[in-house]
């Protein structure tokens, strides 16, 4: 009996001795549906090894079963298949293992939580055609914690406000300092570039190279700030929607540097970038060579690309997501670079995500050109072979074959406007367009201030429609305060701070006081309408109806049984007046209509005279 105490005691010290495991996922929850959890286990040191020979492994939990442990080529990782029962209690385990000696066993304790409270009401409420989304680069926006700035040991040790590519020191604290200014402005959702660690050695002000998928990103404030962050928009009753990168890591990601094997990124003989060609994946007369580029070529030569078909990637990725969403309470995801996922994954991903919660809201980045591409990376009506689950895209298509146009170019039978009218035509080809997200810019586009000159007409007339339009509206932070700037010669000036939100700075356009006249003239509109939208009925909840756009004016309506919205789009450089006959379909009950933005009356007769390049929104009486 003494001999087996001391061989105990023994373990017990020679384990304590041994180097830190890192444990994926870090712990898990009571009651989830996906309770088959693959735990991945690293070593670090190169002393170390993990897969020995004879390999056993026990749990102190009897609610915690390991199913299986798989070894891998790289011997200082280890994957555990557990399975948790239905009725387990919130705990804390240690799971054991090794080989038939003691200098072979290891063991580290896994936590099993109580879930979060509020599933679908709460949190993973998901966002919806009700909310205005506001992206937010969280390093460009506001700096509520300076002692975040620079943190000891990261790569990227730079802080230099004068250079659009180095980090400027923004981050979640500063955005929790301006909700109350987000709410008043009428926003209803957040989304924030990725807010994961980004331990790169420079350009990390984006985020969109994680170096581990576990932590949140130190120089914007941790797991801490994002959890207030995110408990202070639900209390202002506000949502998160988290940016989530599933096809590339950074070179810097431990799992980069320290494979587990040969098979979990993709290899090429030599470096092969992506060709982008999205028309890959779905063309029926289409090479495999030119799918697989796209589909597995690089981003860049530093961000390797996941090899989503191996089951342990696979899950590695899925159950992040999972974790992200009980762990942090956020809303909703919006998926980076979509179509150059291996889409069966992310079919799974998405219904892991949909299974375990309901209300979620998914959408992803298809930066692709014509509705047909882009409707196939989404839910659609076409009965074709492959069949997207994912809910909804970002409506690039709106954008450059809709909006822009509609603006900036002169009206002819398929020129101008009448682009947005044929965009919009195409709708029948989605299962529910009110899901698109239309916008007018983000952190990859110019500006869309600057795409129409700083001509305010214009603006205003694109955001009448933004806040009218089917989908679900997002718009860049700045934006409602004329903020410019072009991708020449680099994105980096279409991230420029937001002005005010730095300790010194000249100007605060949080503050009506510091805005120019012309800058409150625009706030004041976007403010009116973003409010007015949240009120309506027909704006977030009811049908779309337009009619062919005649002479550069263009007609649509938005209306359910309690309210009707008329929208007349007169993108002419001069007043014009239309006859309204043609509209009697959705007038004829209608004498008389309240201009949203002026409150003015305006009496609906024989016809309504438009003012130049506006965008008039009546609720109808």
């Amino acid at each position: 009996m003494k001999k087996i105490i001391f061989s105990w005691l023994l373990l017990i010290v020679i384990a304590g001795s041994a180097q830190h495991l890192d444990v994926y996922p870090t712990h898990w929850w009571v009651q989830m549906k996906w309770n088959k959890v693959q735990l991945l286990v690293h070593e670090a040191d190169p002393k170390y090894i993990l897969a020995v020979e004879k390999l056993t492994a026990r749990c102190s939990s009897p609610d915690i079963k390991i199913k299986d442990i798989h070894k891998v080529e790289n011997r200082r990782y280890l994957l555990f298949d557990i399975e948790i029962a239905p009725n387990a209690k919130p705990q804390v385990a240690t799971i054991s293992f090794g080989g038939i000696v003691p200098k072979e066993q290891r063991s580290f304790r896994f936590e099993l939580k109580a879930r979060r409270p509020g599933n679908g009401t709460a949190f993973a409420n998901g966002a919806t055609a009700a909310d205005l989304i506001y992206l937010i680069m969280p390093d460009r926006f506001s700096n509520g914690d300076p002692t975040n700035d620079r943190v000891a040991g990261m790569r990227d040790q730079s802080l230099n406000r004068d250079s659009v590519f180095e980090r400027h020191g923004g981050d979640l604290k500063g955005i929790q300092n301006h909700l109350d200014y987000l709410k008043d402005l009428g926003v209803t959702a957040v989304w924030l570039n990725p807010v994961i660690e980004n331990d790169m050695p420079d350009r990390t002000e984006h985020g969109y190279a994680f170096t581990d998928h576990y932590k949140i990103d130190p120089r914007i404030g941790g797991a801490t700030a994002y959890k207030d962050l995110i408990n202070a928009l639900h209390a202002k009753g506000m949502k998160m929607i988290q940016d989530a990168v599933y096809n590339h890591t950074g070179l810097e990601h431990i799992l980069f540097r320290d494979q587990p094997d040969s098979t979990w990124f993709h290899r090429w003989p030599a470096f092969t970038q992506t060709n982008y060609k999205d028309q890959a994946v779905f063309d029926p007369y289409g090479s495999k060579i030119d799918k697989k580029i796209m589909q597995d070529g690089w981003f860049v030569t530093t961000m390797p690309d996941w090899n989503q078909q191996n089951p342990f990637v696979q899950n590695f990725l899925i159950q992040h997501a999972l974790w992200c969403v009980e762990e942090f309470g956020i809303d909703g995801w919006r998926i980076d670079t979509y179509a150059y996922n291996d889409l069966g994954f992310m079919n799974r991903c998405n219904h892991a995500l949909y299974d375990e919660y309901p209300k979620i809201s998914i959408f992803g980045e298809t930066w692709v050109h014509g509705v047909p591409n882009q409707s196939y990376f989404c839910q659609n009506n076409y009965s074709i072979p492959f069949k997207s689950n994912l809910q909804a895209t970002t409506d690039f298509q709106t954008l450059f074959y809709g909006i822009i146009p509609a603006v900036s170019e002169p009206f002819g039978w398929t020129e101008g406007v009448n682009k947005l009218y044929t965009t919009l035509a195409q709708d029948f080809v989605y299962k529910d367009p009110t899901r698109e997200v239309i916008f007018l810019d983000n952190h990859d586009l110019p500006r869309f201030y600057s795409v129409v000159n700083e001509d305010t007409a214009k603006y205003k007339l694109a955001f009448a429609w933004l806040l009218t339009g089917r989908g679900i509206p997002q718009m860049y932070y700045g934006s409602e305060v004329l903020m410019a700037g072009t991708t020449w010669p680099n994105d980096g000036h279409v991230r420029k701070d937001f002005p005010g939100g730095w300790e010194g700075d000249k100007e605060n356009k949080f503050l009506a006081a510091g805005r120019t006249e012309k800058e409150n003239a625009v706030f004041n509109y976007i403010r009116t309408l973003a409010n007015f939208r949240k009120r309506s009925s027909a704006l977030t909840k009811g049908r779309l109806m337009q009619f062919a756009p005649y002479d550069g004016v263009y007609v649509y309506f938005r209306y359910d049984d309690q309210q009707t919205i008329m929208c007349a789009m007169n993108t002419n450089k001069k007043p014009f007046t239309i006859a309204l006959d043609r509209f009697r379909e959705r007038l004829q009950k209608f004498s008389s209509g309240t201009d949203v933005v002026s409150g003015s009356g305006i009496p609906l007769k024989d016809s309504l005279t438009l003012n130049p390049m506006s965008n008039q929104i009546l609720e109808l009486k």
